[in-house]
């Protein structure tokens, strides 16, 4: 419901931005497709575009420059995170939360720092920023624990590298072009990711433009993805037998010597 409303919200206030023509973003990225091979060490993401204002104009002189927000988020997935409790002098599982959905890959580069371009309300509609998430919770936990658990998810993907923010990573010449780059590390997940660039003056959002970013498996690893996912079965003997037989080839090298 949290987010239904948000998506509702959102035009009213890019409506009450501007009473005229508002600027228009035209984005793009540098790779639309990201192959993942077995050396893939990670990858930088460059994303550039332009500020195209009403009448073709630049920024005049004493207007209030605008700034740009960049955010690339990767696929949702369920996750669930346990909590870790010392019992005994041991670490064992203790409570724990599902989420039905939530970003696999979350990154953030802005002109300058968050906080100081658009407000809370703001930044809880459009996402703007890690603390900013809009997580799905599959129980109806006290809002204590949720919000223990929420920052447990995003503390636990942000030392992964999946989650951060870049601020001033984003630089605008002439207030017309822009260009940012984000780090995509070796650990990150396959799937279809978008590109989401906001233009921010005075505290509201102008402007909006999304672009598609896949990232993809390739060589022998595309090849073993994909029997796993459409040949299951077949995938599961395979692992299997093979596991047999390296189990017995150790056992009779070992047995030789």
């Amino acid at each position: 419901m949290k987010r239904l409303a948000a998506l509702l919200l959102a035009p009213l206030l890019m409506g009450q931005s501007q009473t005229g023509p508002k600027p228009v973003l035209v984005p793009d990225v540098s790779q639309r497709d990201i192959e993942i091979a077995y050396s893939f060490t990670g990858a930088e993401l460059l994303l550039f575009g332009a500020i195209l204002y009403p009448g073709g104009r630049a920024p005049a002189d004493g207007e209030k420059p605008a700034d740009i927000v960049v955010v690339v988020k990767g696929p949702t997935q369920a996750v669930q995170v346990r909590e870790k409790e010392k019992v005994a002098g041991i670490w064992v599982n203790a409570e724990r939360m599902r989420y039905r959905s939530a970003p696999s890959f979350f990154a953030v580069a802005s002109s300058k720092p968050i906080r100081t371009l658009v407000d809370e309300r703001t930044r809880a509609i459009y996402e703007l920023g890690v603390d900013s998430l809009q997580l799905s919770p599959a129980s109806g936990a006290a809002p204590a624990v949720q919000d223990r658990f929420d920052k447990g998810l995003v503390d636990l993907r942000t030392r992964a590298g999946l989650y951060y923010e870049a601020p001033k990573a984003v630089e605008i010449t002439d207030g017309v072009l822009y260009r940012a780059r984000v780090q995509i590390p070796a650990r990150v997940p396959v799937g279809k990711f978008t590109a989401e660039t906001f233009l921010i003056r005075d505290g509201r959002v102008l402007a909006a433009a999304v672009r598609p970013i896949d990232i993809r498996k390739s060589g022998f690893e595309r090849f073993i993805a994909t029997s796993a996912e459409d040949h299951s079965w077949i995938y599961g003997i395979v692992a299997v037998a093979l596991s047999i037989l390296f189990g017995w080839g150790a056992g009779a090298i070992w047995r030789r010597f």
